[in-house]
């Protein structure tokens, strides 16, 4: 009996005790079973406060809590910048602000296995950390925005855009044919030929003028067809005093300095000793008219005079391939600096260089007969300031490097942005008309926007024809912010804002910039109207 007890107690024993042969539980951390995984896919384990690793996103969207996508077909209403997250259309990607670089974002890929689900909780509960998914290869930067100071957004971005391809295609329309060109370039510089060599021989005031090219055609960024021409008639004037006629800066009155042997420019000055530009366009214009009257190998017309125009508008041949030529006479000025009003303009010295801009403040400054307003008034004899010459150098010469969109260099899209804005102009004025105000908008504006964007993205890689579609949405963006704020300074004078309310009415602006809005959220249907 005592030995059935014994052997009974020995068997409670053995259950009681552990077996030599299995292992010891490991302790359970405690800090896996606390913290749960980091959404967005970040590090396990990190909190909000925790500092990250360059490159590593801050936060990622929830995909259970997006909104169902757009209709690619329909239009999107533009979205405000100030707004919290992105559109529905941009999920995945955040807008930079004031000062992104075309082409460039700061995208935010988000995670599949960001949420935790019901699994993940239960293995939570027994120490374990459920592994997150690799996040998916990033595409294509996302459409970047620019923002003016103190501006709010006026646009929001489709995911996709118009596309990059789509764009290139436009853009192929918009070269300009060989053979055509050719033809072309080649009746104007014989009319002009002509013109020149009898203006000189018919009148002793314009004996010494010269010729200089400007406008698109020269600048490269003419698009569609070789159908208009911009032509300085140059002459250097004497010894001159300007005289600020207004608080813009930009138009002079001009008085001749004395000279004892007196000047061809003599009979052109007013009572008061300012120099005539009515008086002295209107010469030009006479002797013009006579001068195509007798020509009898080419058919070239006359305009009427347009109120405050400086050009005298020539038309060679018939509609619909007539061409138009526009003549400007121009007073070359050397002898003296640059007008105080240019002094905060030409802020290139991070685009072009510092040399490049004292090498540009060394050139002449031209003054063409234009009429200041005062109010609905036009202020005659005013001779507005001209910088056509540098703005052709600086179109031609456009890079942050001395090889771009040369032949072994990097091809950049600053130019084709250029030609882009413009087309969208034209294309919107043959769709209203000049209804609402859109004939007050020109290709100058453009020039202006694309020189100011230079000035704000300078480096050649922020502007990659790779990356042409966020770049030139980053450059329509920046438009729409000078039209929404009714400001877009002259390039070289600061002081002369080209969309001031005394110019652009806002009825005007808001209607273009509705437009603009409207093309970018529905995939630019004008490009559609191209012939």
């Amino acid at each position: 009996m005592g030995d059935q007890c014994a052997a009974a107690r020995r068997a409670r024993g053995s259950r009681k005790a552990p077996s030599q042969s299995s292992a010891p539980e490991p302790p359970r951390s405690h800090s896996a079973a606390a913290k749960p995984p980091a959404r967005g896919g970040g590090r396990a384990g990190a909190g909000r406060g925790d500092a990250r690793p360059p490159g590593e996103h801050a936060k990622a969207i929830n995909p259970r809590d997006s909104p169902s996508p757009t209709d690619p077909k329909g239009a999107t209403p533009a979205r405000s910048r100030t707004e919290k997250g992105p559109a529905p259309s941009e999920m995945g990607s955040v807008h930079n602000g004031k000062g992104s670089a075309p082409g460039e974002s700061n995208a935010v890929p988000s995670r599949k296995g960001a949420v935790p689900t019901r699994k993940d909780s239960a293995r939570r509960e027994k120490g374990a950390v459920p592994k997150t998914k690799e996040s998916p290869a990033r595409g294509p930067p996302a459409v970047a925005s620019y923002c003016c100071t103190g501006a709010e957004s006026s646009v929001g971005v489709k995911s996709g855009g118009v596309g990059a391809r789509r764009l290139r295609d436009v853009l192929k329309t918009l070269s300009l044919g060989r053979q055509d060109t050719s033809e072309a370039s080649e009746n104007v510089n014989q009319l002009i030929r002509t013109l020149v060599s009898a203006i000189r021989a018919r009148e002793s005031s314009f004996s010494s003028i010269d010729i200089l090219g400007t406008g698109s055609y020269y600048e490269h960024v003419k698009i569609s067809a070789p159908n208009e021409f911009d032509i300085m008639f140059t002459m250097p004037a004497p010894r001159v005093e300007l005289e600020q006629c207004d608080g813009s800066g930009a138009f002079y009155y001009v008085r001749l300095k004395r000279n004892p042997q007196g000047n061809d420019l003599d009979k052109f000055l007013q009572e008061d000793g300012t120099l005539a530009a009515c008086k002295m366009l209107f010469a030009l214009r006479n002797i013009i008219k006579e001068i195509v009257k007798s020509m009898t190998k080419m058919k070239v017309t006359v305009d009427k005079k347009k109120a405050g125009s400086p050009a005298i508008t020539l038309r060679i041949g018939n509609p619909p391939m007539e061409i138009s030529v526009d003549i400007i006479l121009a007073l070359e000025v050397r002898s003296q600096s640059w007008p105080a009003s240019t002094q905060e303009g030409l802020k290139i010295e991070k685009w072009l260089g510092s040399k490049v801009k004292q090498e540009y403040k060394w050139k002449p400054i031209y003054l063409v007969p234009k009429h200041a307003k005062d109010g609905r008034v036009l202020k005659e004899d005013t001779w507005r300031l001209s910088f056509s010459h540098i703005e052709k150098e600086m179109i031609k010469n456009h890079g942050n490097t001395k090889t771009c969109c040369e032949s072994k260099g990097v091809k950049c899209c600053r130019k084709s942005c250029l030609k882009l804005l413009k087309h969208l102009l034209d294309q919107l004025k043959t769709k209203d008309g000049n209804r609402r105000g859109l004939d007050k908008f020109c290709s100058y504006h453009a020039k202006t926007a694309f020189f100011q964007a230079c000035v704000l993205w300078p480096d050649d890689k922020q502007w990659l024809f790779t990356d042409l579609e966020s770049c030139f949405q980053n450059f329509l963006d920046y438009f729409l912010d000078c039209l929404n704020n009714a400001y877009l300074p002259h390039f070289f004078i600061p002081t002369h804002n080209l969309f001031s309310r005394q110019l652009i009415d806002k009825a005007s602006s808001d209607f273009l910039s509705k437009e603009i809005k409207y093309e970018i959220n529905n995939r630019f249907p004008i490009f559609e109207l191209q012939n």
